[in-house]
């Protein structure tokens, strides 16, 4: 098997468990935070729709620094409605799985650089940095939608059987 066709049935069944819990997100709630040191439902919304997009940067670039030197700095999406939300991460998906069907085996052994301000954060090969800084991260901030929707009283969907709301 390709590495694509080992990573697709994941990258799929996790991306649709994604859409679910942000198509939950009401707009009246984008605001709110669980403590001051949180961040609030509508950065982490936004934050786990562009996830997907970086897993493009990662097969088609050998590094992306987020604050160049001689540059403009990395700046995450600001989305204001949770309609807005779902429809970037629905584009940010398709061009992800667009990247993964055509990224050759041999590349994704490659080392890819997260950089800030030409410093490397850190190197690993493609193929780590997809289910570390791509998969791993969204399902940690998917995560933590989660709870925020439990602490507003709002129906958590299930992903991998029935939620307690289900």
């Amino acid at each position: 098997m390709t590495y694509s066709e080992t990573l697709l049935p994941e990258f799929d069944q996790e991306m649709a468990n994604t859409r679910k819990v942000l198509e939950r997100i009401p707009d009246d709630k984008l605001d709110w935070k669980a403590h001051p040191k949180s961040h609030t439902i509508g950065w982490n919304a936004n934050h786990v729709a562009d996830i997907p997009n970086w897993l493009v940067a990662v097969l088609t670039t050998s590094s992306l620094d987020i604050a160049p030197v001689d540059g403009e700095p990395y700046v995450s999406p600001k989305l204001t409605s949770s309609r807005e939300i779902v429809e970037l991460f629905d584009r940010n998906v398709a061009a992800a799985r667009k990247a993964i069907t055509e990224v050759k085996d041999q590349d994704v052994g490659t080392p890819w650089t997260l950089a800030k301000g030409g410093d490397p954060i850190f190197t690993m090969p493609r193929s780590a940095m997809i289910r570390s800084f791509i998969l791993n991260h969204l399902m940690h901030h998917r995560a933590h939608l989660c709870v925020y929707l439990r602490l507003n009283d709002l129906p958590v969907p299930g992903m991998y059987g029935p939620s307690g709301d289900e």
